[in-house]
């Protein structure tokens, strides 16, 4: 569901930019006081990197030629706590977004809310936490994914459709634009939330600890070891970006079907100072635009999706992680100052 900058009046994707900064900041912010950074500092890049592969992967949504990917920002809040899971999903964005053209430079602030803070900052404290408050199993921990990542999504969607109708797109009216890309969002939620639920169900089966530290807020075992678990994680995201997306599905994910089905078209027109300029900056940046290699025939196409996969991945987890741990120096450098200071 990544919009693209035609969907966009300069005004609504300025403003969206500067409320996920500000997010980002206040992130960052309190991220220095989690005494229990440490623990997932590991799980910050390889988690981001599993996302990034895993969103290029496209699956079909049978009778509707319609297509749909993972968001990963239940996933990641799962793993990680809300606050780690917003910064490391905005990683995976920014990437998608500068280095590969996918979603708009000037709607990357919508992006951001949309598919990290609506999930991280909302749904998971609402919706997810509630339902395993009583004990981790199997069970909750489906149920949890599924409503959490169905939920995320719809809301996600709906603020797709008011983005839009503030920037007064007017291919795009907000009942027929709503009627499309709602229902579609729910049947993507539903395969989301499974394949959510059994990842999580996994790691709660290898290493409990993991998922009970971060939903009860409390450390990680100490004497427990993640390199078995951040080694499958490690090796899906290679497998999955290198490999398993050459044959993701080819049709339009919802939001364009959505915009198909609305507007006859998925490319809007687009014009002036503000939308030339991220697009100019975009294509200056992006050295795989769209996932493939830039004006190669149609036969190699396949070999740009995968190394696409895997740049993207390693990308991610150098980010997100490094993220993470400059953040976690900054943090103790702060206590032995304060400690010498007394």
């Amino acid at each position: 569901m990544h919009m693209a900058d035609a969907l966009l009046s300069p005004s609504v994707g300025i403003a969206f930019g500067a409320i996920s900064a500000g997010a980002m900041a206040c992130s960052v912010a309190k991220l220095k006081k989690d005494e229990f950074l440490d623990h997932k500092i590991p799980f910050m890049g390889i988690a981001g990197a599993l996302v990034f592969a895993g969103q290029m992967i496209n699956f079909t949504i049978p009778g509707t030629g319609s297509s749909g990917h993972i968001g990963g920002g239940i996933l990641l809040a799962g793993l990680l706590g809300g606050i780690p899971a917003f910064l490391s999903i905005v990683a995976v964005l920014i990437i998608q977004c500068l280095f590969f053209a996918d979603g708009g430079l000037l709607a990357l602030g919508c992006n951001i809310v949309n598919m990290g803070a609506i999930p991280c900052f909302v749904v998971y404290p609402l919706v997810f936490k509630p339902l395993i408050k009583r004990g981790i199993t199997p069970a909750r921990l489906s149920l949890a994914s599924i409503a959490s990542v169905m939920t995320g999504l719809e809301m996600g969607a709906v603020f797709v459709v008011l983005q839009t109708t503030a920037s007064g797109i007017t291919e795009l009216p907000f009942g027929i634009f709503a009627a499309f890309l709602l229902p579609i969002h729910l049947a993507i939620g539903l395969v989301e939330g499974i394949v959510t639920a059994a990842v999580l169900c996994f790691v709660h089966q290898a290493r409990p600890e993991i998922l009970e530290g971060t939903n009860a807020e409390k450390r990680i075992g100490s004497g427990m070891s993640l390199q078995k678990v951040l080694v499958i994680f490690a090796v899906l995201a290679v497998v999955t970006g290198g490999a398993f997306s050459i044959f993701a599905s080819s049709d339009p994910d919802g939001l364009e079907w959505a915009l198909k089905k609305t507007a006859g078209t998925t490319e809007l027109d687009a014009g002036g100072f503000v939308h030339d300029g991220a697009t100019a900056v975009q294509g200056a940046l992006a050295f795989l635009p769209e996932y493939h290699f830039p004006g190669v025939d149609e036969d190699v196409r396949p070999l740009g999706t995968s190394a696409s996969g895997v740049i993207g991945a390693v990308i991610t987890f150098m980010l997100a992680g490094t993220a993470g741990f400059a953040i976690s120096k900054v943090k103790k450098a702060k206590k032995r100052t304060l400690s010498d200071a007394e």
